[in-house]
This record gives C-alpha cells, structure tokens and sequence, in this order.
C-alpha cells in the first residue's frame, strides 16, 4: 500500500474546507461545517462507500481527526451527515477540493483516466431516487482522485465529461475514456486543456471503427509497431498484442455525411488484439484506439493498462490512502 505523509496535506485540507460558508445560526451549531467536511473526505478517502461507513471509520479513528480539530461533540450520525451534505453547494465543494489537490501535488499528472462508476448504496426506493452515478478523473500515475462529476445516469456521462474537464487541471497529460467519451467534441474539449486525448472506438462510431480495423487487417508492415504483453490473475491468461500506427492521413475528414463532425488531431491508430483463457476456454476480444499523441506501441500498452487499472476497481478504492500513525 502506498503511504504519504498525512498530516502537512491534511492540516491543508482542513484550511480550504474553511471556505464553504455555513448557514447555520452559529450558536445552534455542534458539529463545525469545516469539522463535517474533513470527516466525509477523510473518511471516503479511507475507502467508505457511503454515510454509515464515514460514521464507523469516524468513531474508530476520532483521535486521529482531533490530531487536525476540536470534534469536541464527537462524530454525527450518518443521518445528520446526509441532511447537512445535501445542503452543500457541491459546485464551492469542488473548488474547495480541487484548490487543495492542486497545493499539495502541484506536478500535473502524465496520464489521467476518465471513467464513471455507480456508488454502491446509494439509491433510496421510498424517494426514487436511482444510485448516484460519479465520473472521475483519476491520475493513474499519483493515484489520486483529481475531480468528480455526479449524473443521475450513466448515459449523462457525455454531459459531464466537459465539465469535470473544465474544473480539472489536466494540462500536458493523456486523457483516456472508453467508448462513452468517444465524440469529437469531447476530444475537442481534451485539446482545449492543452492535454491530449486516447480514446476507445467502438459502434458508436461505426464508421471510424470500421475503417480502424480494416487499415490494420491489411497495414505494410513498415507501417504499424507491436508489441506483445501476457497477464494472468484470478485464473484467467491473457494475452495482448497492442498495435499502433501513425499512419493516419488516409482518414476521411467527411466521413459519414457531409458535414460530418471530425475527430480533431488524429496522431495515432491503434489496436489491442486479446485473448483470453479461463480453463479450458478461450475467448478472444479486439479493440480499437485513437489518439491525438504520438505514442509508441510500448507507451500505447502502458497508457491503456493505467487506464483498466482504475475501471478494474470499486470506486472507493481508487482514492489515495494514507497512513494514520
């Protein structure tokens, strides 16, 4: 498990958590705002899927939040942590985390992976109201959370990626999203941060998909670059050939319609060609990339293993743990 030092980062975040305004008359007040904040952050940073869990790491560890602050009335319970947490503009939360984020590790990360994932527990059947769905983008290379986005649905991830980038710092870095982000205005939007996007191609884009797999069925050899890798985990083999070319001139600016939105800065094509053994089956899968870097097929295979890495774990886990000696 990775360690850091806890308590210069933490006093910090404690400092700009100040800076979301509580409205509540000040002599009814037993739990400080500020006091609320850092408790649900530290306690989702320890890995708690939801109020109840924040309230147990809360009181299991109380002498280490009064390491940082008073809690002189304790921990709240997880009902009094929702009421008070709806209540919160979660725009000012977001700027408030992110300025933090930006103190404490200044260096803008290399490789960033856009995914969005269903917080577990988090629906409630007698209001209607569906799980909350969070899109994050995640610094594969730091494992840090740098922002969130929470949509009502899966599908609204297209409406949230621009703005999660937007309040984002991802200056100089890949971006990586799976085929839901695959649209040419989000790339647009990547660009628009001065950071370059590798996006997955799937049906959604049928017509780039098609054209991705043909080119490489048929690609001259002094045209692409491979590179092999083999996993195996959890009883399952699998092995990758990961393929690239920069060899992109040959895509049609127009080429669904007239008109037809393009990807902007196509510099790379790849493709994954897996397959997968679990006992005495084999299954095999074929994917298709582009992206707006030139990257090597080395650096291909390394930017989109960063990227299952985040898609292969609970949303709560993908949070930067410390230690709490």
């Amino acid at each position: 498990m990775e360690t850091w030092s806890a308590k210069p980062q933490l006093r910090a975040l404690l400092d700009h958590l100040g800076g979301v305004k509580d409205t509540r008359q000040s002599w009814k007040v037993a739990y400080p705002l500020r006091e609320v904040l850092f408790l649900v952050v530290c306690g989702t940073i320890a890995s708690g899927d939801d109020y109840d869990d924040i309230v147990d790491w809360g009181q299991a560890h109380l002498p280490f939040l009064r390491r940082f602050s008073e809690f002189h009335h304790g921990i709240p319970c997880a009902d009094w942590l929702r009421t008070v947490m709806n209540r919160i503009d979660p725009d000012l939360f977001a700027a408030c985390f992110s300025s933090w984020v930006a103190e404490c590790w200044p260096d803008r990360p290399n490789l960033v992976a856009i995914d969005g994932k269903t917080s577990r527990r988090s629906h409630d059947r007698k209001r209607g109201q569906k799980a909350l769905h969070l899109v994050s983008a995640f610094a594969t290379t730091s494992r840090l959370v740098l922002g969130q986005e929470a949509v009502d649905e899966k599908s609204n991830e297209i409406t949230a990626i621009p703005a999660l980038l937007q309040r984002t710092d991802v200056k100089g870095a890949l971006v990586s999203i799976d085929a839901m982000g695959c649209h040419s205005s989000i790339a647009q939007n990547i660009l628009d941060a001065e950071a370059d996007h590798l996006l997955v191609v799937k049906d959604n884009q049928p017509t780039l998909h098609a054209e991705i797999r043909s080119y490489f069925d048929t690609a001259p050899a002094g045209e692409i670059e491979r590179c092999h890798s083999v996993g195996k985990e959890h009883g399952r083999l699998e092995i990758r050939t990961h393929t690239m070319s920069h060899c992109v001139d040959w895509i049609a600016a127009e080429r669904c319609y007239p008109g037809a939105p393009s990807f902007p800065a196509i510099a790379t094509i790849a493709t994954i060609e897996s397959w997968i053994e679990r006992g005495d089956k084999v299954e095999s899968e074929r994917r298709s990339y582009i992206s707006s870097r030139l990257l090597s097929a080395t650096a291909f295979a390394d930017a989109v293993r960063s990227h299952w890495a985040i898609e292969s774990v609970p949303q709560s886990h993908t949070r930067r743990r410390f230690t709490m000696n």
